[in-house]
């Protein structure tokens, strides 16, 4: 059981690594987001299948077809999160975004409570309360006005991101990661129907394909396998990782500073996740030295 949850921390943790320069690389591009939507589904379809067959190879349809309605419902979930993402950054402050997608952990927690009557232990949820009280002392700086529906997509990717994860963790024995090729594809689908299709720059192409053909798929891949071992919310509670690990890239590389609450609620993540982290292993060790 120890092992288990140590593998899937660590898992989580290595996704939430690789997706950490995302930010990074979509503000250094120049192209409309609907663009920018439509080539990130398309490499992420070519790298999901690339990465999948290489896995799976003769076994991929079978393992496609092992993850059923609930395969096909998390591929919709991740193309539905994306795009609320994009669209919520778009039409609201960025700040107005954060702090919705930062209840994601919450949101997962009551929907496997509610749904799959799956309990979190106490020190989790004291977890919970302090990475997402962080998280929103982060976003505060940059709180703002802004068109309701920005708001309503920022609650519709929170709710999509926390339902995927959910999902996936009902389902432990199937690989949940081989039907994310489909969201990417709806995703590519209808950015294209908006006008998308558009060719970047030489240099937008490359930081586009970076991004998409290296980091995310790996990231979205071992995010999305995370839940076969530990509970969704605290998959989505090691995402909030990414939100400090983000800024302090684009603080080093585009000299954007962060203001001092933005500092102080990192400074409260990354202490928060530490600490859960060295309690599991802690409690690890304990384990096997009773067993050995």
């Amino acid at each position: 059981m120890h092992t288990t949850r140590i593998k899937g921390l660590t898992i989580a943790a290595l996704g939430v690594l690789f997706i950490t320069p995302d930010a990074l690389l979509v503000k250094i591009t120049s192209v409309e987001p609907v663009v920018f939507l439509f080539w990130r589904g398309l490499l992420l379809t070519v790298s999901f299948f690339a990465i999948s067959w290489l896995r799976y190879r003769s076994r991929l349809v079978g393992e496609i077809r092992r993850c059923g309605w609930k395969g096909a419902f998390c591929a919709c979930a991740f193309a539905v999160s994306t795009l609320g993402f994009v669209v919520g950054m778009k039409n609201t402050a960025a700040g107005n975004v954060l702090v919705i997608l930062n209840t994601a952990p919450v949101i997962a927690a009551l929907i496997a409570w509610l749904i799959w009557k799956e309990t979190l232990p106490l020190r989790t949820w004291v977890i919970i309360v302090v990475c997402v009280t962080g998280a929103t002392i982060m976003a505060i700086g940059e709180l703002g006005r802004g068109d309701p529906l920005g708001l309503v997509m920022a609650a519709v990717a929170a709710t999509a991101l926390a339902s995927n994860l959910n999902v996936a963790r009902s389902k432990p024995d199937s690989d949940m990661s081989v039907v994310l090729m489909f969201g990417a594809l709806a995703l590519a689908g209808a950015a294209a129907l908006a006008g998308g299709v558009q060719l970047p720059s030489a240099r937008d192409s490359f930081f586009i394909a970076l991004l998409c053909l290296v980091f995310l798929p790996l990231a979205c891949i071992l995010i999305q396998i995370g839940p076969r071992y530990i509970p969704a919310a605290e998959v989505s509670l090691m995402l909030l990782l990414e939100t400090v690990l983000g800024s302090f890239l684009v603080w080093l590389f585009l000299g954007e500073v962060p203001p001092t609450l933005s500092l102080a609620g990192g400074v409260v993540v990354f202490s928060a996740l530490a600490t859960h982290g060295w309690m599991e292993v802690s409690r690890y060790r304990r384990a096997k030295r009773t067993l050995g």
